[in-house]
């Protein structure tokens, strides 16, 4: 699920959200009134049967153009756009987590905001082998190997993806917090200068002398679709909201743009780096 999380690999599926069961029900009934079952239907709207089932059922989050087609097949009013809105995932992090990184893999941009530990797509082996380690409940060997073989795979999106604009925030008290002891940090400090070289690559490190800035209340993730769609992604303590409600991504966006000119700039951010690599 998230960078700290260990449930990535998890099968069980989520508790579906309210606004997502909203949203199933909604489109079923649509589809039952137009006279069409979910075998007819799926093809209309590009889709498998079993993806309509699990969109009606509320465990799957329908993406925009499923819900854009789905409005012109069905003569839908406008409705179900309309409870697309509202529609939001909860509980179930790590499926949750797997249609983000889904999503990762054709994003055209990528924003994170981490003042926890460092972000999943910039961690080393020894780095993630750690939290994984010392994750509680305990894990099993073969867990922690699946979940570090997991979070390394994740990764070739930086290299792989040239065209992709990446950013990442990350607070200065993360960079010197000794996470799997002191060699390891070093490792750390090393790879964070190598994975943030490419121009496609914005590192910037909030300083730990600014008293104040709008990332406190958490970690923030926002995500841009071919299609110029963004996506937001938040968690906490065994909790998860995957976002599409315009107003509140609107509002996620203002604080990272804040969180952006009051951090250090990329070319000051680098040079700390190096400092404490030298260190």
């Amino acid at each position: 699920m998230s960078d700290s999380a260990v449930s990535i690999e998890s099968p069980a599926e989520p508790e579906p959200s309210d606004s997502l069961k909203a949203f199933g029900e909604a489109h079923k009934a649509f589809r039952k009134r137009a006279g069409y079952t979910q075998e007819e239907y799926a093809p209309m709207v590009g889709y498998q049967p079993s993806t309509v089932g699990s969109i009606e059922q509320g465990r799957r989050f329908p993406q925009r153009k499923y819900v854009d087609r789905a409005e012109e097949v069905l003569d839908a009013f406008g409705v179900l756009k309309g409870v697309y809105k509202h529609a939001t995932r909860e509980k179930g992090l790590a499926s949750w987590f797997r249609q983000w990184a889904e999503l990762e893999e054709i994003a055209i941009s990528l924003y994170t905001f981490e003042n926890r530990l460092v972000p999943g797509l910039l961690q080393t082996e020894g780095y993630a082998r750690t939290l994984f380690r010392e994750r509680v409940p305990v894990l099993t060997d073969s867990e922690i190997e699946a979940l570090v073989t997991a979070r390394l795979e994740r990764q070739s999106l930086l290299s792989e993806r040239p065209n992709t604009s990446f950013s990442f925030i990350v607070e200065e008290h993360v960079l010197l917090r000794p996470t799997g002891g002191e060699e390891a940090r070093r490792e750390q400090i090393e790879h964070l200068l190598e994975a943030t070289a490419p121009r496609n690559v914005e590192f910037q490190v909030m300083p730990s002398s600014r008293g104040y800035h709008p990332g406190l209340n958490g970690p923030i993730q926002l995500l841009e679709t071919p299609e110029n769609e963004w996506f937001a992604y938040l968690e906490g303590q065994e909790s998860s909201q995957f976002i599409v409600k315009p107003q509140t991504i609107s509002m996620l966006h203002m604080r990272y743009a804040k969180l952006r000119s009051q951090a250090l700039t990329p070319e000051d951010s680098r040079s700390l780096l190096e400092r404490m690599r030298g260190a």
